[in-house]
């Protein structure tokens, strides 16, 4: 994968999502889940995998292992390390010992840019920092390693000493590296800065050797200019974008590849990856966001739910007529789809565009299409909210339209709470109806929600067999009036899935298990829809 300099339009993408990403507070990966992200970014295209730093833990050395025994299919996965420590040699280092036992034909090393970082971090002379560059990549060239190097701090070096930061830079090109990396350690470079300074390196490499060697870059957050800054520097020339998907990192996370490969491939013409991979965007997003166990944001860019989700009636009935008018990309170009937002905000437009995405097609001149919204904005005037929950939404509109099926109906349900000082157990006993059968049943659970679910599920699985495939993903509840203390009326999210599809269900009552029971219920119900659809 070494570059061709003139070919203008290539990016080689290198995911950094298992080392850097995993820094951000509040994110652990398990080996397993390691392994499940590199395989999902392979299959989606991306060149080079960063997997861990060899020798830091026993889990990056068993991730390298795994995958010496198990190869992905055309990524180069990438061990990261430090430069050797002062005043010794690399071949006697071992930590640059673990990066050759993690088997990889690239390894990426970074070392320091920032005399302030030599002198006050490492507490050595500029002179030794730019021999432990030189002996570093020069040993592990001489291992059969290709060389990646990370600038670390580069930007904050130049700026406050640039003849000595170039030297770093010019001490790993001659040392043999493959790649030079920028890298914007700190986040607090801006994109102007980034052009500026880029631009002057090239011309003075230009200069000193006749060429431009391959060239990367590197940001972070924290001034919220990460995906800007590496757009910029592609800008200005360099090939490499090493981020993370989602934007995960330390502090405020890395450049969103999430971002940055749309709007390189589709807004300014480079190509990241085939046109297929992109297409696997939204969906890596947001496996990768279930693994690590964060919720997805709804409201990124390229891959959010609600990237391309229209509310305002006049925004629909446009984009229904021409999606160009308040849509930048065709939402498939990265795997998302269009979304019709329902709300107290919606017109007659809303209601049709939305059907039409549960397959049900309607026009204006139907009876139902007036009764629909009308029932809608009551509902919402009590505090419901479709837009959070369209599945809901869909049992609503099938009830109008006569094709809403009565697999199951609830006669009633209680549920009995017993509290110590050390736990809380709770029996719930419901009543259902099913195919003119009378169920009743009984289950425990460690809460009355969890009780109510375990009760219906017990009572329905034998005539509805699928339902032990179900399980509740998440469970939101929100106080709608809190002025109103404790006889506040309260409105509960509850998200499913089979393991393959998500919906989300809700309801609304001034009583928290009233809200609860008609969110979970519905939940099923549209699930067991799901499964007789498919």
């Amino acid at each position: 994968m070494n570059p061709n300099i003139n070919s203008e339009s290539k990016i080689y993408i290198y995911d950094t999502t298992l080392r850097d990403g995993a820094q951000r507070e509040g994110l652990s990966l398990s080996l397993e889940d390691k392994l499940q992200i590199a395989q999902k970014l392979d299959q989606m295209g991306i060149p080079f995998i960063e997997g861990g730093w060899p020798g830091a833990n026993p889990k990056d050395g068993q991730f390298f292992g795994q995958l010496k025994a198990n190869p992905l299919t055309q990524a180069q996965v990438v061990a990261f390390c430090s430069t050797r420590r002062p005043h010794t040699t690399a071949a006697k280092d071992p930590l640059l010992k673990a990066i050759l036992d993690a088997g990889t034909t690239w390894v990426t090393i970074f070392g320091k840019s920032w005399d302030l970082h030599v002198t006050k971090g490492l507490h050595t002379t500029l002179e030794e920092n730019l021999a432990m560059i030189r002996d570093t990549i020069e040993y592990l060239i001489s291992q059969g390693r290709q060389v990646i190097y990370d600038g670390e701090h580069w930007f904050d070096g130049y700026k406050d000493n640039p003849d000595y930061a170039m030297q770093t830079l010019e001490t790993a090109l001659e040392a043999g590296a493959a790649w030079l990396v920028f890298c914007d350690t700190n986040g607090g470079t801006l994109p102007h800065e980034i052009t500026q300074i880029i631009q002057e390196v090239i011309g003075k490499l230009q200069t000193k050797y006749g060429k431009i060697p391959p060239l990367g870059i590197h940001t972070h957050n924290d001034a919220d200019t990460a995906v800007a800054n590496a757009i910029a520097a592609v800008q200005a020339g360099v090939r490499m974008v090493q981020g993370t998907i989602n934007g995960y990192g330390e502090r405020c996370g890395n450049a969103n590849l999430c971002s940055v490969m749309p709007n390189l491939q589709l807004k300014l013409g480079y190509s990241c990856l085939a046109d297929a991979q992109m297409q696997q965007l939204s969906a890596t997003s947001r496996f990768i966001s279930e693994v690590v166990n964060l919720a997805p944001n709804d409201h990124a860019a390229f891959v959010g739910q609600s990237a391309f989700a229209h509310k305002g009636g006049i925004h629909v009935s446009a984009v229904e007529k021409n999606p160009l008018t308040y849509e930048h990309i065709a939402p498939e170009a990265i795997g998302n789809q269009r979304r019709i937002v329902i709300s107290d905000q919606s017109g007659l437009s809303n209601v049709l565009a939305k059907a039409r995405t549960f397959g049900i097609n309607l026009d204006k001149s139907h009876p139902a299409c007036r009764q629909i919204l009308e029932k809608l904005k009551d509902l919402e005037s009590q505090g419901y909210q479709f837009e959070a929950a369209e599945a809901s939404f869909d049992l609503l509109m099938r009830e109008f339209l006569g094709s809403r099926p009565e697999l199951f109906s609830i006669k009633g349900f209680q549920v009995h709470c017993n509290m110590t000082q050390d736990w809380t157990h709770a029996l719930a006993t419901i009543k259902v109806v099913v195919k003119d059968q009378d169920i009743l049943e009984s289950a425990e659970g460690n809460g009355p929600v969890s009780a109510l679910d375990a009760a219906l599920r017990k009572a329905l699985t034998n005539f509805y067999p699928e339902i032990a495939q179900f399980y509740l993903t998440d469970y939101k509840v929100r106080i709608l009036d809190g002025g109103a203390g404790t006889s506040a009326k309260t409105r509960v999210l509850v998200e499913s899935s089979n393991g393959q599809q998500r919906w989300t269900t809700l309801g609304v009552s001034g009583n928290i298990l009233d809200a609860s029971y008609e969110a979970v219920v519905e939940g099923i119900e549209y699930g067991l829809l799901l499964g007789s659809r498919s």
